[in-house]
């Protein structure tokens, strides 16, 4: 027995996890990093602890900080959530020679389905199919390479204890193998401890389907049907939905039956996901077992109306589960999407800074009832600071629908009318996806985004177009320091300002034409915006007969100019006004090589005094578990370099100069 739960994560997850302890009685206890000091979940729980400074190493990853906290508040359960610790055995183990519960499964499962090539053997004694490959104890170079001529090409080169697409390759050719075995290895020894490798014949248009299975220690297991995971980015879920478009029952049947046999092979407890690659033929094969809670569970809670967290503290407090498999019935469909702090146009680069505004299109604003089949997942709130130390997710947008088709139309409108502002995010690149034919048709396979998707309007540099340009600068033609609402009175006479929105620059003239109208001319186009209203953050004006409502953040730049956020269809645009920037200023930094986001530099590719060309990679940092390459912006010798590897860096701070 249990009565005070400590969740040892952070984000939408700790939030969620402490919602449904609070709402079955329990006490609960969050724990906290330093910059996460002000994070919704630190509030939302009845005690909190900080564990250290922003490292995961140093917070979410550190065991003993961990267990000290749970007995400086007396809890008596730890749960892991998803990603950190919690499918690390060290520390179930940890916590059971503690006293305390781990909300999870045992030490020894753990261990198993952790080791890619470990439960692949398992899975075949116990008559899972799996795909051919090899999975032998044995890593010398020599048995792998003609382990993987005995295979045929192409293949795959997994790391064993990886996942997130981390130690793996994809390989073509014999002549490409050794290379891609090196590569693996390092990485894999790096991100894991372990450069431990396995092969598998490569299965291409293949379907990500998942299993949810929960086990409880009265020998009781059952599944609650699959998810589609099958849009995915460089082996990373983007789209998940349940059930899957092409699942028959006969084959959820036997998928479910090859589960529930793998979580008996390794005598499993609580929830897991036992993932599986669905061929073009309905042939499929076990691909990993994660023993832990997914991100993705909230599909699978709203099609069959359970709630996954309330069942893992139930089997972690020894109760039996609460339905049996003849029990357990699927109910219309579900779609999740993941908004991430990042830029699709600038390949996927993780972005940090404070967030200005967050509005989860959740609730209607006239009425404030909350709209029919919609669930936002978030661990954010306005003020907080995205930075480089964690996974950039930040929330979790779900529908339900009735049926596939509304389900999908709601998501698409809940992502397009959400807005997060002060940094870019994915949820252009979320909206494209939801409306391309293929998801439509529900015809999606793993590889869809890598061969047909390339070409997205959402992965390029955005085009701003000229309403965009002059309602940032109707918007910044008056201070901040003016109640926004007396935005029509606030200007007398005419203006003209100079506007920049990344490298592009305008000049835009204004003139009052009423108290209600202005005239706006960019270019040579001139348009009259008729505003109606103004509040904090929204703007709603008539242009060309029609009434429009846009979003905005506006602040203080300096002491005389002022920085908007933009919300639009295609991403949030970032307007500064430069009516009183030199040409000077606009020159400067060039031959300077700045962080391009918070992190830690792990490597300077040169010394002082070397010669280097303009495109040249100088150094690189790591931030949100990627790897980001500076170049030099010019031709020229390095003149100062004012970091080394393992230094913690901040945007834009400067890191080499050159001299030209």
């Amino acid at each position: 027995m249990f009565d005070k739960v400590l969740v040892a994560n952070r984000g939408e997850i700790a939030k969620r996890i402490i919602t449904t302890a609070k709402a079955l009685g329990y006490r609960t206890v969050a724990v906290y990093s330093e910059p996460d000091s002000q994070s919704p979940h630190v509030s939302l729980a009845d005690e909190a602890v900080c564990l250290g400074a922003g490292a995961a190493s140093d917070s979410y990853l550190n065991i003993d900080n961990i267990l000290k906290a749970a007995r400086m508040t007396e809890a008596n359960a730890i749960h892991p959530g998803y990603g950190f610790l919690s499918e690390n055995s060290a520390f179930a183990e940890a916590c059971q020679l503690e006293g305390i519960i781990f909300i999870g499964p045992n030490t020894s499962a753990i261990e198993l389905m952790g080791s890619k090539r470990a439960a692949k053997e398992a899975m075949i004694t116990a008559g899972v199919p799996c795909i051919p490959g090899y999975e032998g104890k044995d890593q010398s170079d020599s048995v792998l390479i003609d382990a993987a001529n005995d295979i045929g090409f192409p293949l795959m080169v997994k790391a064993s204890a990886g996942g997130g697409g981390r130690g793996m390759r994809i390989v073509e050719a014999a002549s490409d193998l050794a290379g891609a075995i090196k590569s693996a290895r390092s990485e894999a020894l790096n991100a894991f401890g372990s450069d431990e490798l396995i092969l598998e014949k490569a299965l291409r248009a293949c379907r990500h389907i998942e299993i949810q299975i929960f086990a409880d220690n009265h020998n009781n297991v059952v599944h609650l049907g699959e998810r589609d995971c099958s849009m995915q980015r460089r082996h990373q879920k983007v789209i998940e939905e349940a059930p899957s478009p092409v699942m028959t029952p006969e084959l959820r049947d036997s998928m479910g039956k090859a589960a529930i046999a793998a979580a008996r092979a390794c005598n499993y407890q609580g929830a897991g996901t036992v993932e599986f690659l669905l061929d073009q033929h309905n042939e499929f094969y076990f691909l990993e077992m994660n023993t832990r809670l997914q991100v993705e569970h909230p599909v699978t809670e709203l099609i069959t109306g359970y709630d996954l967290v309330e069942w893992q503290l139930r089997v972690a407090a020894g109760e039996p589960l609460p339905r049996t498999q003849d029990q357990l019935t699927i109910n219309g469909h579900a779609i999740e999407v993941r908004l991430y702090a990042e830029d699709p146009a600038n390949n996927f680069m993780p972005q940090t800074g404070e967030i200005a505004l967050w509005q989860p299109a959740s609730h209607d604003d006239q009425t404030g009832e909350a709209y029919s089949g919609v669930r936002v997942d978030s661990g954010i709130q306005e003020g907080n600071t995205v930075n480089a130390f964690y996974d950039p997710m930040l929330a979790k947008f779900i529908t339900w629908g009735e049926n596939r088709e509304q389900a999908r139309r709601r998501l698409v409108r809940l992502v397009q009318d959400s807005h997060l502002l002060g940094l870019r995010d994915n949820r252009s690149f979320l909206s494209e996806l939801l409306q391309s034919d293929t998801f439509i048709q529900g015809q999606t396979t793993t590889d869809f985004i890598e061969t047909e998707f390339t070409a997205n309007p959402s992965l390029s540099v955005q085009e701003v177009s000229n309403n965009e340009w002059m309602l940032a600068a109707l918007l910044l033609s008056h201070g901040i320091e003016n109640d926004n609402s007396r935005l029509q009175t606030s200007m007398i006479g005419e203006r003209q300002l100079s506007l920049g929105c990344g490298d592009v620059k305008k000049i835009c003239r204004i003139q009052q034409m009423d108290s209600h109208q202005f005239c706006l001319q960019l270019d040579d186009t001139v348009s009259i915006f008729h505003v109606i209203s103004t509040d904090d953050n929204q703007l709603c004006y008539q242009l060309n007969n029609v009434r429009q409502t846009i979003t905005f953040h506006k602040s203080k730049a300096n002491g005389f100019s002022y920085s908007l956020w933009l919300a639009s269809a295609q991403g949030n645009l970032h307007f500064h006004d430069l009516t009183f920037q030199t040409s000077q200023n606009e020159k400067a930094g060039s031959n300077k090589v700045l962080a391009s986001m918070d992190g830690v530099v792990i490597d300077v590719l040169f010394s002082e005094g070397q010669t280097v060309k303009q495109g040249e990679v100088v150094a690189i940092i790591e931030a949100m578990k990627m790897e980001h390459p500076l170049k030099a912006g010019v031709d020229g010798k390095i003149r100062q370099i004012f970091a080394s590897p393992g230094d913690q860096v901040k945007g834009r701070q400067l890191l080499i100069e050159v001299e030209e």
